[in-house]
């Protein structure tokens, strides 16, 4: 229940309980885990920055305070009305979509395209510009400020799926609050909130230096495959092809960087995504095998 109530799904609150600490609960006579309405809250919270791209790691120890402050939720910022945040839109679904999910939005005026007439606009003097662009960069930059400056936005949240870190600083530079498209399109009005209230979701960003350390390797991707190979599911098989062969490319990537010095930099890149993906997939990788009852091998600790 705790789990639902969260938008988690159990097997993922499982893993940060056991491996982040996330929550300190008590247990029933019978075993069973007992949440407090204010534990249900804080997963809640760190289910909503995860998803905005805060790793999980960095947000498990941190006060319910410092995970408000960074969900744009704290009380001290009740002066923002929680009556409809005023809206324009920028994307060809975005409104339909949120008319479906009446989320505390009200639009007041939608165009399809950033690069298209900006017309309907003009005079619109909104609370807030929100605008979709799923791979934005940063010729689109000053798109974006002529649609805030023709709907008369005070203030505008850019929604995105990828998107370079450059491009992120060149739009914070402009004052608009950049964040990943949600999974819940209900947190939009807490996020328009946020921006009128003049805060920022800090820089998520990695340096290329920190990404994650393999935590399994070709023998435990083995063991995987071997007892999935029991059940129907042939996911385990299909992922641990996919961990090796983005694992294969890291250090490939890798060799690159030291063979070429003309091409360094842009193999230091692509080892560097590549990291990121394979991390993303061993995650995945760790809740299928919970979720298919598989054994779990020793996973080689982070660093």
């Amino acid at each position: 229940m705790a789990a639902r109530l969260a938008g988690l799904s159990v097997e993922t609150l499982r893993v940060w309980e056991r491996r982040y600490g996330v929550s300190d609960t008590l247990r029933s006579e019978r075993g069973q885990r007992l949440y407090t309405a204010g534990q249900v809250r804080r997963l809640g919270l760190l289910k909503q920055l995860v998803d905005n791209g805060h790793p999980i790691g960095t947000l498990a120890t941190l006060p319910l305070e410092r995970l408000e402050e960074l969900a744009g939720v704290r009380a001290d910022h009740a002066a923002v009305p929680l009556a409809l945040v005023r809206v324009a839109l920028v994307g060809e679904t975005l409104a339909r979509r949120i008319a479906a999910t009446g989320n505390g939005l009200e639009v007041q005026r939608a165009v399809a395209r950033l690069d298209g007439d900006l017309a309907p606009l003009q005079g619109a003097a909104v609370d807030v510009l929100l605008v979709e662009l799923p791979e934005p960069d940063e010729t689109m930059v000053p798109l974006v400020a002529a649609a805030r400056e023709a709907a008369g936005a005070a203030a505008v949240v850019v929604l995105y799926r990828f998107c370079a870190s450059a491009t992120i600083r060149a739009l914070r530079a402009q004052d608009c609050m950049v964040v990943r498209m949600p999974s819940e399109l209900g947190e939009l009005a807490q996020l328009c909130r946020a921006a009128l209230a003049g805060r920022q979701l800090p820089s998520v960003d990695r340096p290329a230096g920190t990404v994650p350390a393999v935590r399994f390797d070709e023998a435990a991707l083995a063991t995987i495959t071997a007892a999935g190979n029991r059940i129907a599911c042939e996911c385990p098989r299909h992922l641990s092809d996919l961990l090796l062969m983005v694992g294969s490319f890291e250090r490939y990537s890798a060799q690159c960087v030291s063979r070429s010095t003309a091409d360094a930099q842009l193999h230091r890149e692509l080892g560097h995504a590549a990291g990121l993906a394979r991390s993303v997939l061993e995650t995945a990788m760790e809740r299928l095998v919970v979720a298919e009852g598989l054994p779990m091998p020793a996973l080689i600790p982070r660093r």
